[in-house]
């Protein structure tokens, strides 16, 4: 694995660790205190709380092995879900506790979700819609492309227009996205089996965390001007997105 993913799968242990840690002492406190409780309640707490973790383990465990075998493990792709979802904010909590940067723990999260979307192998190009931002467009143009992509009148002056003939050489949907609210519109409207999205690291990071299931490769854009003003993206990352969810890998 490359150092980029090992940061958040590191953290994804760590995050597990913590929350073992946590019901270990809430246990421990609990035996150990006069308090009127039910060993049966406490049993089954502590049942519960096993079954939990063990499925979190497996799910940090089947995200390495993906990794590793460069392919997917469809038995246990709703495991590593799980172990994301509940597991994100803390990786994030304890990255901050360690002086890990933010932007880092981001970039390997998304690296992770890339290799792992890079190993289904599994999806026809027809069915990807690709989300850009809409800070990619010249703040100077005059023409409103969140409404309709077609009103891009390929002048040259941003990527949009190379873009667009992207989605058209891999026969797929092309939309610009404001915000996490129109995105999840456009998702919800094309319903694709998979998606290209361009923006920055949090963007990516909130935007593949939100879709669930929904296999979602990103790619970064670089930001010469400041955030959200005036980005670009490169063209062959993105041609290599399509590539790696048409061909897998």
């Amino acid at each position: 694995m490359e150092t980029k993913k090992r940061i958040y799968i590191g953290l994804l242990a760590a995050s597990l660790l913590l929350e073992m840690s946590l019901a270990f002492m809430i246990c421990y406190v609990i035996v150990n205190r006069d308090i009127i409780i039910s060993q049966i309640m406490l049993i089954t707490v502590a049942v519960l709380l096993a079954i939990v973790f063990l499925i979190l383990g497996i799910g940090i465990l089947a995200i390495v092995i993906m990794i590793i075998k460069s392919r997917s493990i469809p038995s246990l792709e709703k495991l590593t879900l799980w172990a994301n979802e509940l597991l994100f904010p803390i990786t994030l909590f304890i990255g901050r506790l360690l002086g890990v940067e933010k932007e880092k723990i981001l970039k390997s999260f998304i690296s992770v979700n890339n290799y792992i979307v890079a190993s289904k192998r599994i999806l026809p190009g027809e069915k990807i819609l690709m989300l850009l931002p809409h800070c990619l467009q010249n703040s100077d143009c005059p023409f409103k492309i969140t409404i309709d992509i077609n009103n891009c009148k390929n002048c040259g002056k941003c990527p949009i227009g190379q873009l667009r003939e992207l989605a058209d050489k891999y026969n797929a949907v092309l939309k610009v996205a404001t915000g996490g609210t129109l995105a999840r519109k456009w998702i919800e409207e094309v319903r694709p089996l998979a998606v290209i999205a361009v923006a920055c690291e949090r963007d990516l990071a909130s935007g593949i965390h939100d879709t669930g299931g929904l296999p979602v490769v990103g790619v970064l854009n670089s930001r010469p001007n400041g955030p959200c003003f005036n980005t670009n993206v490169c063209l062959e990352q993105v041609d290599q997105a399509f590539r790696t969810i048409i061909q897998g890998g």
